[in-house]
């Protein structure tokens, strides 16, 4: 099958068809515009694909898009992503010399019972393998020094289904390969995600997203 070809079965969960085997960034964000490796492209307003620089020296990979970001149609738009820009600021790392990216590519939700609200659904395993190729080729172009998984979904992606974020948090571990290509390149940091400081109760947020801020600072000491 020719690459950016549509699989011949609709119903396939694998976006490699779609990724271009050749270009920088730009050619691969033009191809998942049309990606249809999995369902999730078709109640979705628009694939959401990484924002940066290709010199970018650390990756951020959240979860999915959300509300915000699927309409306008780039990530840590919305109000997780006024969290990051804050911890990341403490932390000591630059947001704009990162790299920031989804490990699934288009907005997962249901309709609210009453209104025009869609609630997030978080994406399964098979959501997530399927969007792979695009989150491989994307650490393959960039290359960091740092890749930093926000969230179980972006750890599975980057560990497999095993990952767990409260055990492996806050600790350097060597990077994956994504693709079967041998060793990965770089190091991995992993944390909760900025949307857990927002839905930890008044209690609990200050704690929480003083973890987030602590995380970040392994990643940013990997960066000296």
């Amino acid at each position: 099958m020719a690459q950016g070809s549509r699989p011949k079965d609709a119903e396939e969960y694998d976006a490699t068809p779609y990724v271009p085997e050749g270009g920088g960034l730009k050619a691969l964000r033009e191809g998942a515009a049309g990606c249809h490796g999995c369902p999730l492209y078709r109640e979705a307003t628009q694939t959401v694909f990484g924002s940066g620089k290709a010199s970018a020296r650390v990756v951020l990979v959240g979860e999915q898009p959300g509300d915000q970001e699927d309409r306008q149609g780039t990530p840590f738009v919305g109000p997780a992503g006024g969290v990051l820009t804050r911890a990341l600021g403490e932390a000591g790392i630059e947001p704009a010399q990162a790299y920031i990216t989804n490990a699934v590519k288009h907005f997962k939700f249901e309709q609210a019972l009453r209104g025009k609200r869609r609630i997030h659904k978080a994406p399964s395993l098979r959501e997530i393998s399927a969007c792979k190729p695009w989150l491989a080729a994307e650490l393959r172009l960039v290359a960091p020094e740092v890749v930093v998984a926000l969230g179980a979904t972006a750890g599975k992606s980057l560990f497999g289904s095993s990952f767990r974020v409260s055990e492996q948090r806050g600790v350097a571990l060597p990077m994956p390969s994504l693709d079967g290509g041998g060793d990965g390149h770089g190091m991995l940091v992993a944390t909760i995600h900025p949307s857990a400081v927002l839905r930890a109760d008044d209690a609990e947020r200050a704690a929480a997203y003083a973890g987030l801020v602590s995380d970040l600072k392994v990643a940013a000491q990997l960066l000296q």
